[in-house]
């Protein structure tokens, strides 16, 4: 599996793991739905949801490690 980055686009974490949409949902992004998901980064998602774009990107990186 990838290690998520802030400027990974929201679409290319959403098929890098399968659980992606529940972190993304858990910190009130709806970005999952969004057509702006294929070429927004997950910094500017966040920011735009008033989420913190570092506590978003170590969530997701939490899923790499609980999957090795």
């Amino acid at each position: 599996m990838v290690a998520f980055t802030k400027e990974m686009s929201i679409l290319e974490a959403l098929g890098s793991h399968p659980r992606a949409r529940a972190v993304f949902e858990a910190h009130g992004m709806t970005c999952c739905v969004c057509l702006c998901a294929s070429s927004e980064s997950i910094e500017a998602g966040a920011i735009m949801h008033q989420a913190d774009p570092a506590a978003v990107v170590g969530d997701l990186n939490r899923l790499v490690e609980r999957s090795d």
